[in-house]
C-alpha cells in the first residue's frame, strides 16, 4: 500500500499513484531520475571548476546545484511535476542566455546542447504551447547574437571566462547522456501508452462483444417472453371466449332464477379468470411503452354507473353500503378520451376497495373541481373502510408483485392492480393520491382533466336508438366467419341466429380466399391464427383481388393474441378494425353495424 509522502520522503513509489496516467507518471518518473543525473554532472562540473578560477561559472555551478536538491525535495514532498518543469526551463533559459551575452559571449556545442535539451524537455513536459514558447526563447537568443555579432564585434564590460578541455568534455558527455535519457525514457513510455491503449482497445472490443451477445440475448428472451405471452393469451382466451360466449348466449335465453344464479356465477368466474389474464398482460404491454390511448365520445356519468353497477352487486353480497356519488355538472357530459383506460382504473380502485373491505362502507366519488370551456377538471376518490396500509407499505404498493404472500393468500389476486393504475396514469401525465390507517380504510385519488366533446348525453341516446334500429337490418348481411376452433364456430353461429343471421363458415383463411373469390359477401369476421393460411395473410390476398367489391370487402379481426403490434399488423394487412377474444357481443355488434353501414 502506497504510503503517503511526508517531508523526508525520498523514495518515488510513494509519489506515484494509479489516479496518475502513463504519460503523467512517465514526466515524474523523469524529473526523479533527471535530477539525480544533473545533479551528478554538476557535481563533476564543480570539481572540475574548483581550480580554474571562474568565479560566475561557478557560481552559476552552485546556484544549479541547490536548485536540483530544492527541487528533488518538492517533488518527493508535494509532486508538483508542472511547476518544476517550469522553474527548471527558465534557469535553463536563463542559464542559456548567461552563457551567451556573459560568461561564454559566443556560442558553441554547449549552448547547442542547452537549447536542444530546452526543446525537448519543453515539449515532453509541458506540450506543444509551453515547449513551442521555451524553444522560440532560446532560440531567438542565439539568433540575435548572432546577429549582433555579424554585424559588429559584440563587446561588454565583462571579461568572457575560458574552461579547461576536460569541464567541456564532461558537460557535453553529461548533455548528451541527458538528451538519450530524455528520448530513451519517453519513447519507452509512448510505447507502454500505446500497448496499454491497445490492450484498452481490445478490452473494450471483447467488452462490446460480450455487450451485444447480452443484447440479442436479451432481445431474444424479450421475443420469447412476448412470444409465450401471445401463444398463452391465445390458448387461454379461446376456451374463455367460449366459456363466457355461451354463458351470454344461455343469459339471453330466459333462464329460471335457478339457472340465471348459477350462470352468473359461471360468468363471474370467466370474467375473474380474464382479468387476472388481462391484467398480466396489461402490465407486460405498459412496462413496454406499447400503450395506446384512444380518443372517443364517451358519457362519463354512464361509464362510471356502468363500471360501479356490477360492483355494487358485489359490494352488496359481502354486506358492505356502496355509494356512488357523481357531481350534478357532470351528469349530462359527453367527454373525448379513453373510456376504456379510465374504467380500467376506476374497477381496479372499487375492486381493491371491496377486497380489502369485510364491514363497513365503500364511497366512489366523483367531483367537477374545475370547468373550462373546452375541458373538465375532474377528481376520482375511491375510499373504504378496510384493512388499511401501513405508512411505511404506501409506496410498495404500486410496485408489482407487492402484497405480500400472506395477503395474496387471502385475498387472491395478482397484486397487479395498483401497478397499472399508477402506470396508466403516469403516461398521461397523472398522479395518483393515497392516504390509508390500519384497521380504518384508504381513500385514492386523482384528477383527470378531460376534453369536453361537442354534444350532449340526450343526442348519444338518440344516437343509440338509431343504432338499435339497424339491428333490425342485420339478417340481410352476408357474413364470413373464418375460424377454425369449433366450439368458437359453434358460438359464433348460436349468437348470430339470435340476431337473425345465418353465418358462412371457412375452417381456414385459405378457404376463406376460396368463398371470397366464389360468393358474394358483406362483411368477414377473420380470425388470426389458423391453419394453412393465417388471417394476416388472408387478408392481404382479399386485398389483391380484381373485384373492387370483393377487394373492398370490410374485415374484421377476430384475435386472442397478447402480441403489442397485433393492432398494427392487423391494419398493415388490410383489415378495417378487431376485437379481442372473449369479445362482448354488444361490442362485436357495433363493429359490424359501423362497417356494414359505410360500404
Amino acid at each position: 500500500m502506497r504510503r503517503k509522502p511526508d517531508f523526508f520522503n525520498v523514495s518515488l513509489n510513494n509519489i506515484l499513484s494509479d489516479d496518475q496516467s502513463v504519460l503523467d507518471q512517465a514526466r515524474i518518473r523523469l524529473l526523479y531520475y533527471g535530477l539525480g543525473i544533473v545533479f551528478v554532472a554538476l557535481a563533476a562540473l564543480l570539481s572540475s571548476l574548483y581550480f580554474q578560477r571562474t568565479p560566475m561559472h561557478t557560481a552559476m555551478i552552485v546556484t544549479l546545484l541547490v536548485s536540483c536538491g530544492v527541487f528533488f525535495k518538492l517533488l518527493t514532498y508535494k509532486p508538483k511535476w508542472k511547476f518544476i518543469a517550469h522553474a527548471l526551463l527558465i534557469q535553463a533559459t536563463l542559464l542559456n542566455l548567461g552563457n551567451i551575452y556573459i560568461t561564454l559571449q559566443d556560442v558553441n556545442i554547449i549552448t547547442v546542447q542547452i537549447v536542444i535539451l530546452v526543446i525537448i524537455f519543453g515539449f515532453y513536459m509541458l506540450g506543444r504551447a509551453f515547449g513551442a514558447m521555451y524553444s522560440v526563447v532560446n532560440i531567438m537568443a542565439i539568433l540575435v547574437f548572432l546577429a549582433i555579432r555579424h554585424n559588429m564585434p559584440y563587446h561588454i564590460g565583462i571579461q568572457p571566462e575560458i574552461v579547461n578541455e576536460s569541464t567541456v568534455i564532461i558537460t557535453i558527455v553529461a548533455n548528451f547522456v541527458l538528451l538519450l535519457y530524455m528520448h530513451s525514457h519517453f519513447y519507452t513510455a509512448f510505447y507502454n501508452n500505446i500497448k496499454e491503449l491497445n490492450r484498452t482497445t481490445q478490452a473494450q472490443r471483447e467488452l462490446n462483444a460480450e455487450l451485444e451477445m447480452a443484447i440479442k440475448k436479451a432481445e431474444k428472451s424479450s421475443q420469447a417472453k412476448s412470444e409465450f405471452l401471445s401463444t398463452m393469451s391465445h390458448e387461454i382466451r379461446t376456451p374463455l371466449n367460449a366459456i363466457i360466449g355461451m354463458t351470454n348466449l344461455l343469459l339471453m335465453n330466459s333462464p329460471r332464477n335457478d339457472q340465471k344464479e348459477n350462470l352468473e356465477i359461471l360468468k363471474y368466474s370467466g370474467t375473474n379468470l380474464l382479468s387476472i389474464v388481462n391484467d398480466v398482460l396489461d402490465y407486460d404491454k405498459i412496462e413496454a411503452g406499447k400503450v395506446v390511448f384512444d380518443q372517443v365520445n364517451f358519457n362519463l356519468a354512464e361509464l362510471l354507473y356502468s363500471i360501479c353497477g356490477a360492483q355494487k352487486l358485489k359490494a352488496e353480497e359481502k354486506g358492505l353500503l356502496f355509494k356512488l356519488d357523481i357531481d350534478s355538472a357532470l351528469k349530462d357530459k359527453i367527454v373525448f378520451g379513453d373510456p376504456t383506460r379510465l374504467a380500467q382504473v376506476i374497477y381496479n380502485l372499487v375492486n381493491n376497495a371491496i377486497k380489502f373491505t369485510s364491514t363497513g362502507n365503500v364511497w366512489v366519488k366523483v367531483t367537477c373541481v374545475e370547468e373550462k370551456q373546452n375541458a373538465l377538471t375532474v377528481n376520482f376518490m375511491v375510499k373504504d373502510t378496510g384493512i388499511g396500509i401501513n405508512k411505511e407499505s404506501l409506496d410498495a404498493i404500486f410496485e408489482p408483485f407487492a402484497q405480500e404472500s400472506s395477503t395474496t393468500r387471502q385475498y387472491g389476486g395478482t397484486g397487479l392492480g395498483l401497478a397499472i393504475i399508477k402506470r396508466l396514469l403516469e403516461l398521461q401525465g397523472l398522479k395518483i393520491n393515497v392516504s390509508s390507517k390500519v384497521d380504518e380504510g384508504s381513500e385514492f385519488s386523482f384528477n383527470m382533466e378531460i376534453p369536453v366533446s361537442v354534444g350532449n348525453a340526450k343526442q348519444c341516446d338518440v344516437d343509440e336508438q338509431a343504432q338499435l334500429q339497424n339491428n333490425d337490418t342485420l339478417h340481410s348481411l352476408r357474413v364470413l366467419i373464418a375460424e377454425d376452433n369449433l366450439v368458437n364456430v359453434m358460438l359464433m353461429k348460436k349468437l348470430f341466429s339470435k340476431w337473425n343471421m345465418e353465418p358462412t363458415i371457412a375452417e381456414n383463411g385459405e378457404r376463406a380466399v376460396e368463398l371470397v373469390q366464389g360468393s358474394d359477401f358483406d362483411i368477414i369476421l377473420m380470425d388470426l391464427q389458423m391453419p394453412v393460411l393465417n388471417g394476416f395473410d388472408a387478408a392481404i390476398e382479399i386485398r389483391k383481388m380484381h373485384d373492387p367489391k370483393k377487394a373492398n370487402i370490410p374485415i374484421i379481426a377476430l384475435t386472442a393474441s397478447a402480441l403489442f403490434d397485433i393492432r398494427e399488423r392487423v391494419f398493415n394487412s388490410g383489415m378495417n378494425d378487431y376485437v379481442s377474444k372473449p369479445f362482448k357481443p354488444d361490442e362485436l355488434l357495433e363493429k359490424i353495424n359501423s362497417l356494414a353501414a359505410a360500404v
